[in-house]
């Protein structure tokens, strides 16, 4: 901005541009005197310090909030672990502080793709099929079945010829094994069946617990990244009895998510608490396509979707528009995050807490200014 034309200088954002050595002491104008201009330049020297001071400021407290982060996910895991009736909410109300002070930077901060109609056509120029894998079929767990059918037709015949066992004798085995399936179905819904094949499928195949870590860590990393808080896992059938003391219940992910339910058993889903429900839900068999070429487990999730979705009174158009965004945005953010998916699952295959598998995510993060 310049003076009017006695002034023999420009002021500028509060620094002074000299345009003559010769100022006068006093004058009849508005022009600033020696003494202003001083005043002035002491006057941006000073704001300037304060800048820096306060610049310097900030990074301390964000190393200090760097160093009393793995206290901070401590307490998180206290919460979560805690079975107070406001233990989500005072959960959710914790990452969120976390996340205002610096100490984490991933959580729903994930750069989705942009929400709209995509054709099969623009999933198949991104490499995603997901007619591929949005129908699973588990066929580990078949041949795990078959192998102990046949080990327990096997042993029928081993103990028949051993023991000199009479026909009535080895047909009442059968019976009685029969009897013992049956009544596991409609008492349990198959617990106990879903119990044995499930820790036999750990030892008779050598990519079935893997493939479970990495089909767990993508329902928790999407989720995580997307805003919806992880609040427990177990990675097998074994695991979830023994948390849960319950026969009919699977390995899986569960999450801070009272507010969704609300929204549900009020009839009013919201369309953010949609599409989260929707990414969080195909992330397991999205990521099994991803590291295997095609996904066995998820079919529940994927069923279960099309319940809420059909519930909702979504058209087939609707449905499919849904479906295929979450799919390509699904598979973008475990794309862009792969190594990270990866040493999550490691973590989770150890048995980490959720508040150490955060912090896998966060260590993964420090480098990326893509989320």
């Amino acid at each position: 901005m310049q003076l009017d034309v006695h002034s023999t200088c420009v002021v500028r954002s509060h620094r002074i541009y000299m345009l003559s050595p010769a100022i006068p002491q006093q004058c009849g104008c508005r022009c600033p005197t020696r003494q202003t201009l001083k005043q002035l330049r002491r006057n941006a020297f000073h704001s300037d310090v304060k800048r820096k001071s306060r610049r310097h400021a900030h990074r301390l407290v964000a190393q200090a909030t760097a160093l009393k982060s793995p206290q901070a996910l401590e307490q998180l895991d206290r919460i979560l672990c805690s079975s107070e009736p406001d233990a989500e909410t005072k959960a959710l109300q914790s990452i969120q502080q976390l996340k205002d002070e610096g100490v984490i930077k991933g959580y729903g901060a994930a750069q989705q793709v942009p929400k709209r109609l995509y054709t099969l056509e623009e999933l198949r120029l991104n490499n995603v099929r997901p007619e591929e894998f949005l129908s699973p079929e588990d066929s580990t767990l078949n041949t795990v079945r078959t192998v102990l059918q046949a080990a327990g037709l096997a042993g029928v015949t081993a103990a028949f010829f051993a023991f000199h066992l009479s026909a009535t004798q080895a047909l009442a085995i059968v019976v009685a094994v029969m009897f013992v399936v049956v009544g596991d179905q409609v008492g349990n819904n198959g617990g106990i069946e879903g119990l044995v094949v499930d820790t036999a499928g750990r030892y008779i195949s050598s990519t079935y617990a893997r493939r479970i870590s990495l089909h767990e860590a993508g329902h928790f990393l999407i989720a995580y990244l997307i805003g919806l808080l992880p609040r427990a896992y177990t990675l097998s059938t074994l695991d979830a009895v023994q948390r849960y003391g319950k026969l009919n219940i699977q390995a899986g992910t569960q999450f801070c998510d009272k507010s969704f339910s609300e929204e549900v058993a009020k009839g009013k889903l919201s369309s953010v608490s949609l599409d989260r429900f929707t990414c969080v839900a195909l992330a397991g068999v999205t990521a099994e396509y991803l590291k295997f070429g095609r996904a066995e487990g998820g079919l529940g999730d994927v069923q279960q979707l099309d319940s809420l979705l059909r519930a909702i009174g979504f058209t087939q158009k609707k449905t499919d528009g849904e479906i295929r965004w979450a799919v390509l945005n699904v598979t973008s953010l475990l794309r862009r995050h792969s190594k990270t998916h990866e040493k999550l699952a490691d973590a989770m295959a150890t048995g980490a807490s959720v508040a150490a598998c955060i912090g896998v995510i966060e260590e993964g993060l420090k480098a990326s200014t893509d989320i």
